[in-house]
């Protein structure tokens, strides 16, 4: 059996409470106050029965409290994947995109993401999929909605006539 870990001495067991108080995220203050057994002399079973946490866990805690003070106590969020591509390929790739294509080099008149794809692939070695490539054009265009294309052959007030039409078939529908 190992030996036990010691607390850090620059906390009491007050100043646990007290942090543990003034705490805004409950699991923080749980810990908190898990320490404070420990440092009360509580045995470590019992004061990690206060914390909702196992021994080893609350072992865990200890160190990361020894390491980093109160704040190594709260619940960090792990980096996840890195991008595939880097800050400097992205803004090539939207380099690529606003240049426009040109017909006779690349064969299409407006770039789609299966081109992209395919021009990612040979200028950087890296294989993302099209959906991928849709969220990385998402990132940097800003691009507005369009309106819906309006008929050439539109005319405003026979528009407005045929709404005033239906409306009044509306109307003599509902009697």
């Amino acid at each position: 059996m190992g030996a036990a870990v010691r607390l850090r001495e620059d906390f009491s067991a007050g100043d646990l409470r007290f942090l543990a108080k003034q705490a805004t995220d409950v699991s923080q203050a749980r810990r908190l106050l898990a320490l404070a057994a420990v440092r009360d002399g509580m045995s470590r079973a019992a004061a990690a029965a206060i914390g909702a946490m196992d021994r080893q866990t609350l072992c865990d805690w200890v160190h990361r409290f020894n390491a980093e003070g109160p704040a190594g106590l709260l619940n960090s969020k792990p980096p996840g994947p890195q991008p595939k591509l880097s800050l400097e390929q992205k803004l090539e790739l939207r380099r690529i995109v606003e240049s426009r294509p040109d017909p006779l080099t690349d064969g299409i008149v407006r770039w789609r993401c299966v081109d992209l794809r395919r021009i990612i692939k040979e200028r950087f070695a890296v294989d993302l999929d099209e959906v991928s490539i849709g969220r990385i054009l998402k990132q940097f265009t800003s691009a507005r909605p369009v309106p819906r294309p309006r008929h050439l052959g539109q005319h405003p007030p026979t528009i407005a006539a045929a709404d005033r039409n239906v409306l009044r078939a509306s109307r003599t529908a509902g009697r």
